[in-house]
């Protein structure tokens, strides 16, 4: 969880390079354990006690995703789902979440594919032993990867294949981004900041000015590669960098399952889209798509703009882009 840490200490030391508030209103900030790290929130308001109490319910709400959608925590549904190959009774968070991902799995032709989980068991068991699947291993695992092979309806899901397995971690904390913006919404909140690994932004922060967000540089953990004004809607970075299985980046944990193994070209993708949900799935997406792929399904997508950077330091961004500082 290197960058999101590193993103979050740098956004908090650039808000705090503006302390003086919009209308009199001040900065309230909360943070939680949640995802593998930790989430935070921040706020503008005139009153504490009500801005203390959106806070809560906001980390509140993104640690029931957490706890409802984690592969590691056995009293998840997607452990419970994992373990047994079928749920029945699946929460209603979890439908819509799978929902979306069916939804991305078909615009991106299979590329973004929740199933991919048996790919990551397999690199990651080798990558302990310091090495990478055999062919049988990898091959034994791609067989089990297959988003159309999960189905939802009469009150359950389930895998149609033993072995099958999913992660919803390339959706989980967008939506979860989602989730904590309704609650401060819920409680009258006009300004925000949410950083649950993904980010969501509404209003102002410091000074009135936008909210302030940096993308890391993939090839230098202490460095950004852009600083963007945030006022309204998500940002979701992935990178091949976040959790690597060799030194050289070249197999990671983001799958191509036309591949069975990392794709090969970009380093770090970024999106704005309306919400966290469709910002973080499609950062994956587009990472496993490539650049002429997910260059040309954000252009038909409505209010969603892409950063992308190659694994040569190539930087390319779409035309309503923030031009970065």
């Amino acid at each position: 969880m290197r960058r999101r840490t590193f993103i979050s200490a740098s956004i908090g030391a650039l808000l705090a390079a503006g302390d003086a508030a919009p209308s009199g209103l001040r900065r309230y900030s909360g943070a939680a354990l949640a995802f593998g790290t930790t989430i935070a929130v921040s706020v503008m308001h005139g009153d504490a006690q009500q801005a203390e109490s959106a806070i809560a319910d906001a980390l509140r709400a993104a640690q029931q995703v957490d706890r409802l959608m984690s592969i590691y925590n056995p009293d998840s549904q997607v452990f419970q789902l994992n373990r047994d190959g079928f749920l029945a009774h699946p929460d209603a968070r979890l439908l819509h979440v799978l929902a979306q991902a069916r939804r991305l799995s078909q615009l991106s032709d299979g590329a973004f594919d929740v199933t991919v989980q048996p790919l990551w068991r397999a690199f990651h068991a080798a990558a302990e032993r310091c090495a990478l699947p055999t062919p049988r291993q990898s091959g034994r695992a791609l067989a089990l990867v297959g988003w159309r092979d999960l189905r939802i309806g009469g009150g359950r899901v389930a895998f149609l294949r033993p072995g099958m397995a999913l992660t919803l971690n390339g959706l989980a904390q967008g939506y979860a981004a989602d989730l904590a913006l309704a609650a401060l919404r819920a409680r009258g909140i006009g300004h925000a900041l949410l950083d649950t690994g993904e980010f969501i932004a509404r209003g102002a922060g410091s000074a009135g000015r936008s909210w302030t967000l940096g993308v890391q540089d993939p090839r230098a953990p202490d460095a950004l590669a852009a600083i963007l004004p945030l006022r309204g809607g998500a940002m979701a970075t992935s990178g091949d960098y976040a959790s690597a299985f060799t030194a050289d980046f070249v197999h990671h944990h983001i799958f191509d399952p036309a591949l069975g193994d990392s794709p090969p070209e970009l380093a770090s993708v970024t999106v704005l889209a309306p919400n966290g949900l469709l910002a973080d799935g499609l950062s994956t997406a587009f990472m496993a798509m490539g650049a002429r792929r997910a260059r040309a399904l954000a252009a038909r997508l409505p209010e969603v703009e892409l950063m992308t950077i190659d694994k040569n330091g190539a930087r390319w961004q779409s035309a309503g882009f923030p031009a970065p500082t």
